[in-house]
C-alpha cells in the first residue's frame, strides 16, 4: 500500500485487513489508522522488489467506447448522446511492468490510456450523481490494449478487446479524497518508445465518471472491486497516417495526474498459448 509516496506491506501496517477492506472502509479514517501504525517503526518496501498486480479481481470490467470529444472527431464519429459500452474478461488484465503479449495473429495491436474507476460500494437502480460518486474507491490507469483488425471485423468490439494479458492497469489505487471531484481535470498522457502520442485531459469527456456510473447501474447490480474503464483521448494509432501499431520490442508508459505511471513492455507470444514465452 502507497503512503506518501512510500510503499509498505499491509501485512506489517494491519495484519487485521486484507485488500477488498480497502474499497469498502472510508479512505480518510483509514489513512490516518494506517499513518499511525507506521510510525511504530514499520520499514517501506523498495520498489523494485514489487511485482504489480491488477489492483482488484473484479467481477466485471466495463468499459466505454468513444467518450472523448477529440477521440470521436478523429475516428469521424458523431457524438454519441448515450454512452456506449463493452465487456472484458478478468483473465485479460496484467499488472504494471507485467509484458503484454504481441499476438501472431494480430497485424493491428493498439494502444489506449485511459481514466480507470475501482468501485468500492454496490450500488444498482436509478443513482442521484451523489449517490454515483460515492460508489466510487479509487481511480487508476487502464491501458485498453485493442487488436482493431479483430476489433473491427464486426460491429461488436469483443474479440479484439479480450487477447490474453491485454488489460495492464495500476499500478496503484489513488483513494477519492486526493483527487478533484470525478476525477475531472487531469491530463493524461501516453507514450510509446518515449513518443508521446496522446495527450488528452478528463475535462472531454462525453459523459463523465457519475453518468457512466449511472448508466450502468441503471442496468446492472455494480460491486465492490469492479472495475470502469471511461474511454481514451485522441491519438490512438489506427487513427493516424499511416497507422502505428505496437510491435515486440515497444515500451507503453501511460500517465495520469495524481495517478501515477502505467508501464508495459510489448513482447511476442505464439499461437498455440496464452501466456508469453518463458
Amino acid at each position: 500500500m502507497w503512503l506518501d509516496e512510500e510503499l509498505f506491506s499491509l501485512e506489517s501496517l494491519d495484519d487485521g485487513l486484507n485488500p477488498s477492506q480497502l474499497l469498502t472502509s472510508d479512505p480518510v479514517a483509514l489513512l490516518q489508522h494506517l499513518r499511525r501504525r507506521r510510525r511504530a517503526k514499520v520499514c517501506p518496501v523498495a520498489v523494485e522488489r514489487i511485482h504489480f498486480l491488477p489492483p482488484t479481481q473484479p467481477q466485471k470490467i466495463l468499459c466505454a467506447g468513444l467518450n472523448y470529444r477529440d477521440h470521436a472527431r478523429e475516428t469521424g464519429a458523431e457524438l454519441p448522446s448515450s454512452p456506449t459500452f463493452f465487456i472484458r474478461f478478468p483473465d485479460t488484465l496484467c499488472g504494471s511492468g507485467e509484458a503484454i503479449p504481441h499476438p501472431v495473429q494480430s497485424d493491428a495491436m493498439d494502444f489506449e490510456g485511459e481514466l480507470l474507476v475501482i468501485l468500492g460500494q454496490a450500488v444498482h437502480g436509478k443513482l442521484q450523481r451523489r449517490e454515483a460518486l460515492a460508489a466510487v474507491a479509487g481511480y487508476g490507469i487502464f491501458n485498453d490494449i485493442s487488436m482493431r483488425d479483430y476489433q473491427f471485423r464486426t460491429s461488436q468490439w469483443t474479440m479484439g478487446k479480450n487477447f490474453p494479458h491485454s488489460g495492464p492497469c495500476g499500478a496503484r489505487v489513488t483513494t477519492t479524497d486526493e483527487l478533484p471531484e470525478g476525477a475531472s481535470n487531469l491530463y493524461l498522457r501516453t507514450e510509446v518508445n518515449g513518443d508521446r502520442l496522446q495527450d488528452g485531459n478528463t475535462a472531454d469527456l462525453i459523459f463523465d465518471v457519475a453518468a457512466l456510473i449511472q448508466a450502468l447501474a441503471e442496468v446492472m447490480p455494480l460491486y465492490p472491486g469492479d472495475l470502469i474503464a471511461t474511454g481514451t483521448p485522441a491519438g490512438v494509432g489506427f487513427a493516424r497516417k499511416p497507422p502505428r501499431y505496437l510491435q515486440p520490442g515497444d515500451t507503453v508508459r501511460v500517465e495520469i495526474q495524481g495517478l501515477g505511471v502505467l508501464e508495459n513492455p510489448v513482447i511476442p507470444t505464439r499461437l498455440d498459448t496464452a501466456e508469453p514465452p518463458a
